[in-house]
């Protein structure tokens, strides 16, 4: 993947504004609800853009080299792009559930003890379904059983 690529992929979903909470504002009002729907629908766009650029690269380059070692240079990183556009496929369903939770007005909540997830995680994670205790204690518990 060539360094532009990666560039490019950094940038993914860094050009939101962060929300500003006032004093007294209620958690998940219609502002903060707009804006993580905003950041969500940026987000899919932006890796739908990637999916299609991923399609049209493979079609350019796709070239049968009669030296094997160039041949399977070009596999190896078609097979790169197919795995991160695969997560990024996966990622998009699962922006396409949290879109749903924010329809349903479930979106923001723990889904293990109903607190609330917070702005700033929501930001860093905006398909966050767990408080950070709650995710904390889920990790813990993923190692020991893991190990």
């Amino acid at each position: 993947m060539s360094a532009q690529k990666k560039a490019d992929q950094g940038n993914l979903l860094r050009s939101f504004t962060p929300y500003v909470e006032k004093e007294g504002e209620e958690y998940m009002n219609d502002k903060q609800v707009d804006h993580f729907t905003n950041i969500l629908k940026q987000w899919k766009q932006e890796l739908m853009e990637e999916v299609d650029r991923t399609v049209n690269h493979m079609q350019d380059e796709a070239a049968n080299f009669p030296d094997p070692a160039d041949r399977a240079s070009q596999e190896e990183e078609f097979s790169l792009e197919l795995r991160t556009r695969d997560r990024e496929r996966k990622l998009i369903r699962k922006i396409d559930k949290t879109l749903t939770r924010i329809e349903e007005e479930d979106y923001g909540f723990c889904d293990s003890c109903g607190v609330e997830i917070g702005v700033r995680r929501l930001e860093a994670r905006p398909t966050a379904t767990l408080c950070i205790d709650c995710k904390t204690l889920a990790e813990i518990k993923e190692k020991q059983l893991g190990q």
